[in-house]
């Protein structure tokens, strides 16, 4: 195993020297085989099989790929990823990952106070932001005691799509989903939402707070709405998945998602701008017994643990210990690199949305290190979205083309910390000239 370990590595170090010059997106994708050989590769063989699939794929070490919130990895991260694989625990019980599950509470639970949940806060990890609503959401409904009941849930008109996917799993209807309105910033307005509470005849099982829209980065009033939801004894659930992070850094960064401690239930996915290697994402909860309350099932095959196993506290049976990647990641950035990290994604967005400026563009605010824009002629958005983002991809500069309230878009997420002035002068250079066209 190590020595196919070091072959991989003098591979890696190759393909990650070529990193820099390859375009965020391949010109053309050639599938390796698929089916096994009749006789196994040696460690050769298989750098070869890979070669293509690395060539292949999306580049988030290109200074040019601002397209998504898929930053590159976190070294450390990358090495936890590998000595996770390597031990292969298994975090569905305590006897199968000892050491990690207990690594993931005490980790997970300094998280929470961090983010103002309190002292007895916690949660738990799984692959990915939608698992962790769908996690977040079922346990609202079932420490509402709504289960089997047709519950409706209040959120953004701007919210993100895993509120209709948890819905779909909960057995609720699509239009169980209550979208309030926004103001011009792109936040949740409170006093709508007041007034649509008190009209509401179904069962609330939740109102959903997001700390970072998808296309323009806009965090909604956390504040406001918790008054909201502690006047009425409604279940607030916070989607942190992109601006929870905000909440590790320092003060002027805490400010940016201020009050987002009162949920009684959050999100945050520090894959999305802290570059830890996927998947990393998490459910916090101001009382985490309500997870092993709400999804406990017998282990008989298990020697009881401790507190909960971790298979008894999510959707999730078998999971890896991502935990792992997340911890290194974090001690290899110290505070100073993470407030580095936010520090720099915020600049380079406020120098992009600046030298955009003078330009003939509908371009809406937002509050974290996404930026995103049209045409002001609404009519010519889709046209032209399509051509200049071809145009910026010709020069390996990398943006999305979200869909945003009927027009599309051009969008620039600024987390990768390769991204230099250079790059963003070349995609304000590529704007103007194709405006002018």
């Amino acid at each position: 195993m190590v020595a196919l370990i070091r072959q991989a590595v003098t591979w890696l170090e190759r393909w990650h020297g070529e990193a820099p010059q390859r375009s965020p997106l391949p010109s053309s994708i050639t599938l390796p085989p698929v089916a096994p050989a009749p006789w196994g590769l040696d460690a050769t063989r298989l750098m070869e099989d890979l070669d293509p699939v690395v060539r292949g794929s999306y580049n988030p070490w290109h200074p040019g790929a601002m397209a998504h919130l898929d930053p590159p990895p976190n070294p450390a991260s990358v090495v936890g990823e590998l000595v996770c694989a390597w031990l292969n625990n298994n975090m569905l019980a305590e006897e199968l990952s000892p050491l990690l599950s207990q690594l993931e509470r005490r980790l997970l639970g300094w998280i929470a106070q961090r983010l103002g949940l309190g002292e007895d806060a916690g949660g738990i990890m799984a692959s990915g932001g939608t698992i962790c609503t769908i996690t977040a959401l079922v346990t609202a409904r079932h420490q509402r005691g709504l289960d089997g009941q047709q519950a409706c849930l209040y959120a953004s008109a701007d919210c993100h799509n895993s509120l209709a996917k948890a819905l779909r799993v909960m057995g609720l209807p699509a239009a169980a989903l209550r979208l309030v309105s926004t103001d011009d910033a792109g936040r949740l307005d409170p006093h709508r939402l007041d007034q649509s509470l008190e009209k509401e005849t179904d069962p609330i099982l939740a109102v959903v707070a997001t700390a970072g829209t998808t296309v323009r980065g806009t965090v909604d009033p956390i504040g406001p709405i918790a008054d909201i939801c502690h006047r009425r004894g409604l279940w607030l659930h916070v989607d942190g998945a992109i601006g929870a992070v905000c909440g590790l850094g320092g003060q002027r960064h805490q400010e940016l998602v201020a009050h987002m401690g009162r949920a009684d239930s959050l999100t945050m996915n520090p894959q999305k701008w802290l570059g830890i290697a996927k998947a990393s994402a998490m459910v916090l909860l101001r009382q985490p017994q309500a997870l092993a309350d709400t999804f406990s099932a017998p282990l008989a095959y298990m020697e009881p643990a401790r507190i909960a196993h971790g298979g008894d506290c999510g959707l999730q049976g078998t999971r890896p210990a991502e935990v792992l990647k997340l911890w290194l990641g974090l001690r290899q950035l110290g505070q100073q690199g993470i407030d580095e990290l936010l520090d720099g994604a915020l600049q380079r967005a406020q120098t992009l949305r600046q030298a955009l400026a003078p330009l003939p563009l509908a371009m809406p605010s937002g509050d974290l290190h996404i930026v995103c824009f049209r045409p002001r002629t609404a009519g010519s958005s889709e046209a032209w979205s399509r051509r200049t983002r071809e145009q910026l991809l010709d020069q390996g500069l990398m943006l999305s083309r979200p869909r945003y309230r009927g027009q599309h878009y051009l969008k620039a997420v600024l987390g990768n910390p390769f991204t230099g002035m250079e790059q963003i002068a070349a995609v304000v250079d590529t704007i103007s000239a194709c405006l002018s066209r």
